[in-house]
């Protein structure tokens, strides 16, 4: 069974950093592409960015584009979201997301089988 566990979240006031971070335990997280989803309140799992095995491919969601950077260290078997530029409208329990490597899909829940609990992060304006 492979698991992930996010940490890193905390209250942040608007235009400030935080980097989040996904370790995994279990297997080798370099084995997995990561995902980073989050949920607000009331609302659904939004998909908000992935990379590759290697890191040498990743992919945002239009909403954190420019703002939010994902990366990884296998050595360390963790993977990062480095979120700059923070807004309020970010708040949200972010989950960090592991899959095997595929060529299709990737911005849907459904397409990751292997999850976290979450972190929270709290934007205030």
């Amino acid at each position: 069974q492979t698991h992930v566990v996010e940490s890193g979240g905390q209250l942040v006031q608007a235009g400030g950093s935080l980097r989040l971070s996904c370790a995994a335990s279990g297997r080798t997280l370099s084995s997995y592409f990561i995902g980073w989803f989050r949920q607000a309140p009331g609302k659904e799992r939004e998909y908000v960015a992935r990379i590759s095995t290697t890191g040498a491919a990743t992919y945002y969601a239009d909403s954190v584009k420019g703002r939010f950077t994902i990366s990884r260290d296998n050595a360390k078997n963790t993977a990062y979201l480095q979120m700059d530029s923070l807004q309020p409208e970010d708040t949200a329990l972010y989950y960090c997301a592991a899959r095997a490597p595929a060529v299709t899909g990737g911005v849907k829940p459904a397409d990751w089988p292997y999850w976290g609990r979450g972190t929270q992060v709290t934007v205030s304006s």
